[in-house]
């Protein structure tokens, strides 16, 4: 989640969250337009909001390289956005008349002519194109020929310690490309580290839950531990399989069959197909079918080290076998970056959609809202409109850090997430209880305590925070109208009088508390890589369960495509049985679990951690009746894959 940054992984039960960005423009207003002299069109938001007057500390050295990608906006940028929302929209005549990505790319794509024209532009300047494709021009050359392209000096600015390049001024192009140019990126090299091409690294060392556990909420209550809200609490799930999710998001009958799921995320695990034909084997799901698991993959990795690169590996094996286990028909194509760069993401996240390789993306990533450049948020959401004008919806992790003062000091929501063109997915804490039977969800947030020496009693109850599911109110995202009438002004309202986009849109099982159960081939202490499970959370298990009860909603409409899905989902907002409105205390007292872990994350050896989770405490969010900002409108019930059936 960042321009030409890192990226984040939403979240694991560990917490992981690599860096990235991406954004949002409103419902999707080009970022080239109005000339700040009859010469130039301005490209807005290409000067970051940390390239301060305060902080310039001098012109970039002439000499000093630059490498830029300069995004096309293609023969009609505003009949795009328009298109993609027509088509989405279930009040217009054209919802669900989706063109085919040859067609979309004829009609929104950029001319032979408009392509020629920017690449002339840049050579003139002196800068050297090295790579054209349907979405961008990517240059490289030094500091005087990007100065002389783009109409604005290049400084050195200080940010935090560190001091990077960016433009004094906001960048512009020659009034002749006006309508050709969507943005550029690369300017500001922030916090852009380049590398050789690395091999991939072998798994993280292994991850193990310690015992006891709960087989389904309430199984095990730990009796001889101290009370919690007045009441003996149960320990942690051992960690929810296939079988309890699809009961309580109402599966039915409904398995995806036909329907096809992409998956971004960075790198690639080595292991998948045998870790996710192992786990399904294990836990009850349907084994997968001879061509039913896809990679899409690049030549090379880079930044390897920066990103985490082995991190990366179980967010991989989360998202494949979470919608698996939800969606057991369902043809799962993963698409992985070279990086957790914003470009790499881009790249994977165009592959998808130029080649439709599926109709339901499950994207566990994200950043905060604070590194997010409207170049970059201009460049995601065109992806995400020519993704929508084909039938092709996009689900984003809401994040796990609640409202990020905790993380980052500032209020603020996560990225990609906060574009209006994609549904964001926030996170819950589940209970299912015997027999598979769906018994409560609070919006997933958690204060810990630990056990004191004596036992008896626990340290500071109920303790600090430690994580939630991401949400609140975007600050730089206008407020789209498919959430109008629905989110309450004062969310809508709280940064701007004309309101902004609110995140999420609907949620799903997170809580690493009460999560989900996964496999995976990781390295032991004694140098072997070996196959084991553990529970996992976070908004990045949400973003795949959601994706994969899409899945059996498209199966349930008889295959026709979801496409971009909030307007759908908050048109069924207030339905009967359609959503669980989720609350931070739906059982009228409070709700904890036991938890125990190895101290040392693997074995007993040195000693096990005792400590309480409460439940339902995120942050400064609040779950609600009606619509909030952890849980959106709220989870699937029973009735919400029925509701897509056409009667």
């Amino acid at each position: 989640m960042r321009s030409n940054r890192a990226k984040v992984r939403a979240g694991v039960s560990m917490a992981a969250t690599l860096p990235m960005i991406a954004g949002a423009l409103a419902l999707g207003i080009p970022a080239a337009q109005a000339a700040d002299s009859p010469a130039r069109d301005v490209l807005k938001g290409s000067k970051p909001l940390w390239a301060t007057a305060k902080a310039d500390k001098g012109a970039a050295s002439n000499g000093a390289q630059v490498k830029a990608r300069v995004y096309l906006a293609g023969k009609d940028a505003a009949g795009l956005a328009a298109y993609a929302k027509a088509v989405s929209d279930p009040n217009s005549p054209a919802y669900g008349k989706f063109l085919s990505a040859k067609k979309a790319e004829a009609r929104f794509g950029a001319t032979k002519a408009q392509v020629s024209a920017v690449k002339s532009w840049l050579k003139a300047s002196g800068l050297e194109v090295t790579e054209v494709t349907a979405h961008y021009v990517t240059v490289s050359g030094d500091v005087a020929a990007a100065e002389k392209a783009f109409g604005t000096q290049l400084h050195n600015f200080a940010k935090g310690s560190k001091t990077y390049r960016a433009p004094a001024q906001t960048a512009s192009v020659p009034a002749g490309l006006r309508g050709a140019v969507l943005t550029v990126t690369g300017l500001d090299n922030a916090p852009h580290k380049s590398s050789h091409h690395d091999q991939l690294p072998p798994p993280d060392a292994v991850f193990k839950n310690a015992g006891p556990f709960s087989s389904y909420y309430g199984s095990n209550i730990a009796s001889t531990l101290p009370d919690a809200y007045g009441h003996k609490i149960p320990y942690a799930v051992k960690g929810y399989t296939g079988k309890q999710l699809r009961a309580a998001y109402g599966a039915g009958t409904y398995t995806g069959k036909h329907v096809r799921v992409a998956i971004t995320d960075a790198y690639a695990s080595p292991t998948i197909a045998f870790d996710a034909g192992k786990y399904a084997q294990k836990n009850g799901d349907a084994a997968w079918k001879t061509g039913q698991l896809h990679q899409v993959l690049p030549k090379n990795y880079t930044k390897t080290e920066e990103c985490g690169a082995a991190g990366w590996y179980g967010e991989e094996t989360l998202d494949v076998e979470a919608v698996h286990a939800v969606a057991p028909n369902a043809d799962v194509t993963y698409v992985g970056a070279a990086s957790c760069y914003d470009d790499d993401l881009l790249d994977s996240l165009s592959k998808i959609v130029d080649n439709h390789l599926a109709d339901i993306v499950s994207n566990s990533w994200g950043d905060i809202e604070a590194n997010q450049t409207p170049d970059l948020a201009a460049a995601y959401d065109q992806v995400f409109q020519l993704g929508a004008v084909q039938g092709i919806g996009f689900y984003f992790s809401s994040g796990d850090n609640g409202d990020e003062v905790a993380n980052t000091g500032t209020k603020q929501v996560d990225t990609p997430a906060n574009s209006a063109w994609v549904t964001a997915v926030g996170g819950t804490s589940l209970a299912v209880g015997k027999g598979d039977t769906y018994q409560w969800e609070t919006g997933w947030g958690t204060e810990k305590a630990t056990l004191s020496p004596d036992g008896k009693s626990w340290n500071g109850f109920p303790g600090a925070y430690t994580s939630g599911a991401g949400g609140g109110t975007s600050k730089t995202v206008p407020q789209p109208y498919y959430q109008k009438n629905v989110v309450p002004k004062a969310l809508a309202t709280a940064n701007n009088a004309a309101g902004n986009r609110v995140v999420p849109d609907i949620a799903a099982i997170a809580d690493p508390n009460t999560g989900f159960l996964v496999g995976q081939t990781q390295t032991f202490p004694d140098g072997s890589e070996k196959y084991s499970q553990y529970r996992i959370g976070g908004t990045s298990l949400a973003a795949p369960v959601i994706a994969a009860v899409q899945a059996l909603a498209q199966e349930a409409r008889d295959g026709k495509a979801l496409g971009f899905a909030n307007p759908a989902i908050y048109a069924k907002y207030g339905k009967k049985g359609v959503f669980h409105d989720v609350t931070d205390n739906p059982t009228g007292s409070g709700l904890a679990v036991a938890r125990l872990d190895f101290a040392n994350g693997f074995d007993a050896a040195d000693g096990l951690l005792t400590s309480v989770r409460s439940l339902g405490k995120d942050s400064s969010l609040s779950a609600v009746k009606g619509y909030d900002d952890v849980t959106g409108v709220g989870s699937p019930a029973n009735g919400y894959v029925q509701s897509y059936r056409k009667h």
